[in-house]
């Protein structure tokens, strides 16, 4: 048997993103091998039905599935070289390989879409269940424990960029806990909604109804082998909007973990430098600058989101199709395999990085330690305006004016201030606490951090 040459390949999911470990499962569920074998695998549940109903012979079923066991993709492929036509050459193939008993009945009273939309629905509801669900929650509990972990630890919060006020570096990743978490639950949910159809060449049953006398409970029954369901109406695909969705919830977990690549790659720059990826001991962050240490696996995993992401309007697109049907979903919506394959390994890797991410203690301590002088700012003002002052936004803002033109805390300033000194005792110590010391003021960051974390481990009994 010739060795796969992976180098061959046109696409870099095929060689650059495909040498891990996983490869052979996600070819299980997302090569051309697996579209074969999900498309064989409803042709079974047809004739196990029909057997059942005592169409075809009883043992047909038993003949069928030997049959496509000993499929090759290659020779389907020989065959559609033939017959131009995908389906009929499948068919064509398992019918070589049955008697002639059975043969009439492989695909009977079946339409090409009936196999092909029932096929995908199948592999991408499989998809979710035995390898991106898991996948997606083995990342969030990496999160989880990094949250946990750190809920404590006093990082300045930022807004536009700019020093805000204090909060937790466990409240940093307790939101993507939250937001990835709900993403997973989405995901979870939109796959179990994808739907199969067994209604014929427009989808009014024509075909079955020569049959059976309840051509939709025909259809159930061969759904039901599969674990799928009907959608209410079909023409001669499904309605699109069941992988519209389960499409989007992928699209939409995938920007959550962009946007997390995104902060801790901005957390690494040399002038913050909070964060650390592992860097190998042989690894080598630039062609001429021995020193760099560049944070290439968020940037991969921005960059594989930028490339995949856009898909979601093809997709978008494919909700089209003229009058019962028309061909223009035919070649676009065989490259969902691809952009699940991306998330896949775009999770794989932050997992990976996320596993032996490393919190620089001083530095996150230095950046804050930059402007807590002026971050009471905000508690000040407001506990002032509670206090009755008239304009305490702006006393408090002339103030750190002149804090920064003094270079000195606005605790102090308080301290001088005559306007303010008659407020300042009707502070309790508490209040005062968090004006003297602004470590302290992080709001409920670590008691929030330890609700989120408690929830999404009990959500995925990761406790």
């Amino acid at each position: 048997m010739q060795t796969r040459d992976i180098f061959a390949n046109i696409s870099p999911l095929d060689h650059r993103y495909s040498r891990g470990e996983n490869f052979s499962e996600l070819s299980k569920y997302l090569s051309e091998n697996a579209t074969i074998a999900f498309q064989a695998e409803v042709e079974l549940a047809l004739v196990k039905v029909l057997a059942k109903r005592g169409i075809c012979p009883h043992n047909a079923p038993q003949e069928v599935e030997k049959a496509i066991q000993d499929l090759s993709t290659e020779e389907v492929y020989e065959e559609e070289a033939k017959t131009k036509h995908n389906i009929r050459a499948l068919v064509n193939c398992i019918q070589k390989k049955v008697s002639k008993e059975t043969r009439p009945y492989i695909h009977f009273t079946a339409t090409s879409y009936d196999i092909v939309d029932t096929a995908n629905s199948l592999r991408y509801k499989k998809t979710a269940e035995e390898l991106i669900l898991p996948q997606l929650i083995e990342l969030e509990k990496t999160w989880l424990d990094i949250a946990e972990r750190e809920k404590d630890r006093v990082q300045i919060g930022r807004t536009h960029g700019q020093h805000a006020v204090p909060i937790t570096f466990g409240f940093t990743i307790a939101e993507y806990v939250s937001r990835f978490g709900e993403r997973i639950k989405e995901i979870e949910a939109k796959s179990q909604k994808l739907i199969g159809k067994f209604s014929g060449a427009v989808g009014a049953y024509n075909a079955s109804s020569i049959f059976f006398d309840d051509p939709e409970e025909f259809e159930k029954e061969v759904l039901a082998e599969l674990g799928l369901k009907a959608g209410e109406h079909s023409t001669q695909i499904v309605a699109p909007e069941a992988i519209t969705d389960f499409i989007h919830s992928l699209i939409a977990a995938f920007g959550v973990l962009a946007a997390f690549a995104d902060d801790m790659r901005h957390l690494q720059r040399s002038e913050i430098a909070e964060i650390g990826e592992h860097f190998a001991e042989d690894q080598v962050g630039s062609s001429t600058m021995p020193h760099k240490r560049n944070p290439i696996n968020y940037e991969n995993v921005k960059s594989m989101w930028k490339a995949f992401m856009p898909q979601m309007n093809t997709v978008y697109m494919d909700q089209l199709s003229e009058h019962q049907r028309d061909l223009s979903n035919s070649a676009s919506s065989r490259f969902i395999p691809e952009l699940i394959a991306a998330l896949l390994s775009s999770a794989a890797r932050l997992n990976r990085v996320s596993q032996k991410m490393l919190v620089d203690e001083e530095n996150i301590k230095q950046n804050f330690e930059q402007n807590k002088k002026m971050i009471v700012a905000e508690p000040l003002y407001i506990l002032l305006a509670a206090a009755g002052h008239p304009d305490a936004h702006e006393a408090v803002r002339k103030l750190t004016l002149k804090a920064q033109h003094r270079n000195i805390s606005l605790k102090d300033l308080v301290a001088e201030s005559d306007e303010l000194k008659g407020y300042w005792k009707n502070f309790n110590d508490k209040q005062k606490e968090l004006i003297l010391n602004p470590a302290k003021y992080t709001g409920i960051a670590s008691k929030k951090t330890e609700k989120i974390v408690k929830k999404w481990r009990l959500e995925f009994d990761l406790a």
